[in-house]
């Protein structure tokens, strides 16, 4: 294969060949249920789509895993607070999830586990960490009962983040605790606690409890993939501490690399700081797609590299939208021919080898969209099915240029009747609140996305700026 990815073990682009021949193994860790999902988890969605599509299109059998994390601290805190069970909150929040990778055209993918499933799993893992000394029972304090994971008597601890066992730091959701022998030793157990409900509890060898974040994704990918495979994904604040305890779980148990390939997608920005929940600055998916069309969202994520940062601003995103357009434009000039890429084929035209040249350098995103907007220049000025089939056939690799050039740019910015409503009604509360500086910047706002609004004493109706 010419595929090359970068590994963030080695710290260097990889060629990639699969440990199966033929057989792509995925592992790439999902969302955590407790609410709605943000653009940070649709950026980690949209990259590892577009590197699933990209490993079938090359030719190979694709098992990709993506897990839900369905029992954790904070869903048990937010169920407690809705007053619901565990299940009827991670349920909703599973649909929402669905619902929102569906409208950003992101293919499910082939397995999906959720981590209350694999609790024997887990468990059978745990013993396996304990015959080998690694894992040991806190026996006194508050958190009497927790099984930790003894980080200093694993080798490699490390290796993954680059620091030294002095550097590294509790991460996240690692809390210091009583009962542990080092601050670094994470929890694989967590005995049950006062007050916690029934349904956050499972019986093990080590009494009631529940499994640590950590042990449930080496668990899920471990059954569902092998003990080794070939790529395991994430987001970038996943490295650590997430996946080098992964890496310690896995590999102190089985004796061998956990994955060929670690792969971290780059932060989503907001005024230089991360887009995250607990920093309160993030957007939902739905209150984006609320007022920006799905696919110019998934072309804003996409035409940046999947490795580097993402800055989120309306502005960023109506360039997105004003760049999509130039491409359905050439599209909405001639009817595309049918093309069929073979991309084994011994030579391709000239397009698609830039095209594959640039997807087979570590998914060079950025590449590849410059190659659609060199092809649409072209239908402009020939006019050519052939060429307009090629654009559409290489934005399919996307996910991207497959809908009806014609409603797409007759939408504008993609809002439909619903939204624009909205967005008239809270015109009119403005201006009944004598506000009319905020009328006039929604007005404003709409116009920019090429959508006028005309004002009658009958209301206010709305139509495609000509």
């Amino acid at each position: 294969m010419s595929l090359r990815i970068y590994n963030t073990l080695s710290r260097d682009v990889e060629d990639f060949s699969p440990l199966i021949p033929g057989h792509a193994r995925m592992y790439v860790c999902g969302m955590t249920v407790y609410d709605l999902c943000h653009l940070g988890h649709a950026r980690a969605m949209v990259a590892f789509d577009v590197v699933q599509r990209w490993l079938k299109l090359s030719g190979l059998q694709v098992t990709y895993v993506r897990n839900v994390t369905d029992i954790d601290d904070k869903i048990i805190k937010r169920a407690l607070e809705n007053g619901e069970t565990i299940r009827a909150l991670t349920d909703r929040m599973v649909d929402a999830l669905h619902q929102d990778a569906d409208a950003l055209g992101i293919e499910r993918p082939t397995h999906e586990p959720r981590a209350t499933d694999f609790v024997p799993q887990m468990l059978s893992l745990i013993g396996t960490l304990e015959k080998k000394g690694l894992a040991y029972q806190s026996q006194g304090g508050q958190n009497k009962g927790d099984v930790n994971y003894a980080v200093r008597k694993f080798a490699g601890y490390g290796k993954l983040s680059g620091k030294s066992l002095d550097e590294l730091r509790a991460g996240e959701r690692v809390e210091v605790l009583e009962g542990k022998d080092d601050p670094l030793d994470f929890v694989l157990w967590k005995s049950a606690k006062p007050g916690e409900p029934a349904d956050a509890q499972w019986d093990s060898p080590y009494g009631r409890g529940r499994p640590g974040w950590h042990i449930e994704c080496s668990a899920m990918a471990c059954q569902l993939l092998g003990e080794s495979f070939d790529i395991h994904g994430g987001g970038a604040d996943l490295q650590f501490p997430h996946h080098e305890n992964e890496i310690a779980q896995s590999e102190g148990a089985h004796g061998k690399p956990l994955a060929s390939i670690w792969m971290h997608n780059g932060f989503v920005r907001v005024d230089n700081e991360k887009m995250s929940k607990s920093l309160g600055n993030f957007f939902t998916i739905r209150e984006i797609l609320a007022r920006y069309d799905a696919e110019t969202v998934r072309f804003f994520i996409i035409r940046a590299h999947y490795r580097s940062p993402l800055n989120y601003s309306d502005a960023h995103l109506d360039d997105a939208r004003n760049s999509l357009k130039r491409l359905y434009t050439a599209l909405d000039l001639v009817t595309p021919a049918a093309v069929m890429i073979d991309w084994a084929a011994p030579s391709l035209d000239a397009y698609t080898a830039r095209f594959k040249s640039a997807m087979d350098e570590d998914f060079g995103t950025p590449e590849a969209v410059a190659v659609l907007y060199e092809l649409a220049s072209e239908v402009n000025k020939t006019r050519s099915a052939e060429l307009a089939g090629l654009l559409k056939a290489l934005g399919a690799c996307l996910g991207l240029l497959q809908g009806e050039p014609a409603r797409y740019l007759q939408a504008g910015a993609g809002l439909d009747d619903d939204s624009i409503q909205v967005l008239i009604a809270e015109r009119a509360d403005a201006k009944r609140a004598k506000d009319f500086a905020a009328a006039d910047r929604i007005r404003s706002n709409l116009l920019d996305k090429g959508i006028v609004l005309k004002d009658s004493p009958a209301g206010t109706t709305w139509e495609v700026q000509t």
